[in-house]
């Protein structure tokens, strides 16, 4: 199809082996002998994969974030900034859909850059993307058992005299050390296991967000134990809006429903495990596609439809909102208790932690492979290419694992929710540069295209739009990545707000320029392009399921 270029891209004499059935063995850039010893191996089922994908959406960006999204931009900010990050993100999973289906690589889509974009790139990206979350997730893990800590805090409130708890379980720390040891123990039993357990975990997720919809629908309507109509209350009392850190007029809403972007970041930053995961996927040419197909849907059901429940039930002027309130909780606990229904909103607390716990097992997993695959392509000691008989790199697993520690930070009295919202900020910004790096690469990917004569119709999956909505994307995420920290100036200037949202800035540009003038690479031209090794096409499918039982099981 091309020549191979192997002094512009690093690939080695005899490293051209296509990935085969049932492991993956990434060489690029390490040497042969050693790269051999170490693989991935090919465990997660479809049905892992569309439970991952979906899972990677739910998080406690929705659960709990939404709640100061909602007191800061009201009702409206906060439907309308969804609707934008809904966008956002189904411009960026169809962009990386459409590479990462064609190859399934160890590293996945800062591999993708390191190939079709340069070197530093790829560095840099996978430096920033391990070091993060949505990005692999040194950052979300803290962030997202810091969240677990503040959802405990419902039932075990803070200087509250007729509290039940003792001292012992008031503590956040026990609670964060017990959800650590779950996060540690799901992915030191390797990848079959964890698939299973995230597809447990996600199909609790799926089925609260719906049973959230529901209950919200009927709450409004008047069938609640109080049969109050709740209706466009909210809607009405601030005009959907409300007015950010008391600025008046037109300005003051705008910058409330501006402030809320950054935060919706959040809550839409994870969907990439999808091209991480694709390295340990079965049948990725099939698989990997139909799991980004669903996104747009997905997105639309569980995150736009939530955001304006949420909008409809709770007012943006609730104090529960406030995540450094000792009452914070989940505007959707908020909104059932407001309603009268007991034991219910402990239920839902319930189902929201085991989301806290899910998308701490998902960071860990994700920010180990990221650390496998840059150690793949040479970006990391050879060390962290160690696997164990069953596929896991069980190195990088305790490495990624000790910077879950930061989550004691969050054992602070009365800091789990602050602690929650600086690393929600750093987490977005973070999940921003990638998402641009991911749109860039994206361009690029289809100019190399055109370069080598390739149809893209040959592709295992085409994504619509081309290159516009990249670009569009691409506008959105640089809006949002140079205006999201402008509350840090607001009033007084807040510094732990500033550093904690621009410090991914400086800190990917240093890894960049750093990596680019130490070893003097350049811009991959696109004749030099690699279009072929690591392609899905050089993947043989496992056979498919004969009978109707399986059939319908790898469907569901």
């Amino acid at each position: 199809m091309i020549s191979e270029k192997e002094s512009e891209i690093g690939v080695q004499d005899g490293a051209k082996t296509p990935v085969s059935t049932g492991t993956v063995k990434e060489t690029y850039n390490v040497d042969i002998a050693t790269a051999a010893d170490h693989a991935l191996q090919r465990k997660l089922k479809p049905r892992h994969m569309q439970m991952i994908t979906i899972g990677g959406v739910i998080g406690t960006g929705l659960f709990l974030g939404t709640g100061s999204n909602l007191e800061n931009g009201g009702p409206a900010g906060l439907l309308i900034s969804y609707c934008i990050m809904a966008s956002l993100l189904f411009s960026v999973m169809v962009a990386l859909g459409e590479m990462v289906s064609q190859f399934p690589i160890p590293g996945g889509q800062f591999a993708l850059a390191d190939r079709f974009v340069s070197r530093e790139l790829g560095f840099a990206m996978g430096i920033l993307y391990w070091y993060n979350f949505q990005n692999s997730y040194i950052i979300v893990l803290p962030a997202e058992i810091s969240a677990a800590a503040v959802l405990v805090s419902y039932w075990t409130p803070a200087g509250d005299v007729n509290a039940t708890c003792t001292t012992g379980i008031c503590n956040n720390a026990l609670w964060v050390a017990l959800m650590l040891l779950i996060v540690w123990a799901v992915n030191a039993a390797g990848t079959r296991f964890f698939g299973e357990m995230e597809f447990w975990f996600c199909s609790i997720k799926v089925i609260t967000i719906v049973g959230l919809i529901i209950t919200g629908i009927i709450i409004t309507a008047g069938g609640g134990p109080n049969h109050e109509s709740i209706g466009f209350r909210y809607w009405n009392e601030t005009g959907g809006f409300v007015q950010y850190e008391g600025i008046g007029g037109a300005k003051g809403r705008f910058l409330g429903f501006f402030s809320v972007l950054i935060q919706a970041a959040f809550a839409f930053i994870g969907t990439e495990i999808t091209a991480i995961a694709s390295a340990e996927t079965a049948n990725p040419r099939k698989n990997v596609p139909r799991a980004i197909k669903g996104v747009w849907i997905r997105l639309v059901l569980f995150y736009v439809c939530s955001a304006f429940m949420v909008g409809l039930l709770v007012s943006p002027s609730d104090p529960s909102l406030n995540l450094s309130s000792t009452a914070a909780k989940s505007p959707f606990v908020i909104a059932i208790k407001n309603a009268g229904i007991p034991a219910l909103p402990s239920i839902i607390n319930a189902a929201l932690l085991t989301s806290a716990w899910s998308s701490g097992c998902a960071d860990l997993f994700v920010s180990s492979r990221t650390l496998y695959g840059l150690a793949a392509r040479g970006h990391a000691p050879k060390i962290f290419l160690t696997t164990r008989k069953d596929g896991l790199p069980w190195i990088s697993v305790i490495f990624c694992g000790a910077f879950s520690l930061l989550s004691f930070m969050a054992a602070s009295k009365g800091q789990a929710g602050t602690v929650f919202g600086y690393f929600s900020n750093m987490t977005a910004i973070c999940g921003m540069i990638s998402w641009i790096c991911i749109l860039w690469t994206s361009l690029r990917w289809h100019k190399g295209l055109k370069a080598h004569g390739i149809d893209r119709k040959t592709l295992a999956y085409t994504a619509p739009l081309q290159p516009y909505l990249s670009y569009y994307g691409m506008f959105v995420c640089i809006m949002v990545m140079i205006f999201g920290g402008f509350g840090s100036f607001i009033h007084t200037f807040n510094t732990s707000s500033f550093i904690t949202t621009y410090f991914p800035i400086p800190f990917f540009a240093v890894l960049f320029f750093a990596y680019k003038f130490w070893n003097k690479s350049k811009m991959i031209s696109y004749a030099d392009m690699d279009f072929t090794t690591g392609s899905s096409m050089d993947i043989p499918e496992e056979p498919a399921p004969q009978t109707l039982w399986k059939k319908i099981a790898e469907r569901i």
